[in-house]
């Protein structure tokens, strides 16, 4: 997970949900059983019952728990003048919690068709929805449009395309955040320098 994840606290909850998200990555959710994830912590199936009653409210309070500060970004970025700074803030903000959310990203992304019939799916649509509203200009030309939704998915390509790539996490995001930028300050500006 490197240096950028957040700290987990120890309880059954969180040890669930970190065990049933390794192994969704390793074999595949629909290849993973409740019965798995029991038995790889060692506690009964009724244990992981009391907490979760499927595979998908797992995977949802994963999705929710490392997410939050997506939500939290668009509420924020609602309130703030639409200025190349906001923008750009959203961009920095985001992309740190892409990087703290990184093995649930990665699972997701690995994982689409899975996600898209799970409820988490429509969510995580709406999100990013919301955030390319934030970061681009209601009657912005069509090409302007594209830039903002690119700038996003130039931080999750970065994520993907980079994690082979040799050198430091930090560096990479760096990099995927700096284009997502000029992207966004070109929509923001067409005039600016490139």
């Amino acid at each position: 997970m490197g240096s950028t994840s957040q700290p987990r606290r120890g309880n059954t909850r969180q040890r669930i949900q970190d065990v049933a998200l390794e192994l969704f990555a390793q074999q595949g959710y629909e290849k993973t059983s409740l019965r798995e994830i029991a038995e790889q912590l060692d506690v009964t199936k009724a244990a992981l019952y009391y907490h979760f009653k499927t595979k998908e409210d797992i995977l949802v309070s994963i999705f929710e728990d490392l997410n939050k500060p997506v939500e939290d970004l668009i509420i924020w970025g609602e309130t703030q003048p639409r200025t190349l700074e906001t923008k750009t803030e959203i961009l920095r903000r985001y992309s740190e919690a892409l990087a703290r959310s990184a093995p649930l990203f990665r699972f997701m992304q690995e994982n689409q068709a899975t996600v898209r019939d799970l409820s988490i799916g429509e969510t995580i649509k709406h999100r990013v929805l919301g955030l390319v509203d934030l970061i681009k200009d209601p009657d912005a030309p069509l090409t302007d449009q594209v830039r903002c939704f690119s700038a996003l998915f130039t931080m999750h390509a970065g994520m993907l395309a980079l994690k082979d790539v040799d050198g430091d996490p930090e560096e990479k995001r760096k990099a995927a955040l700096e284009v997502a930028v000029e992207l966004v300050t070109r929509a923001h500006d067409p005039d600016a320098p490139r």
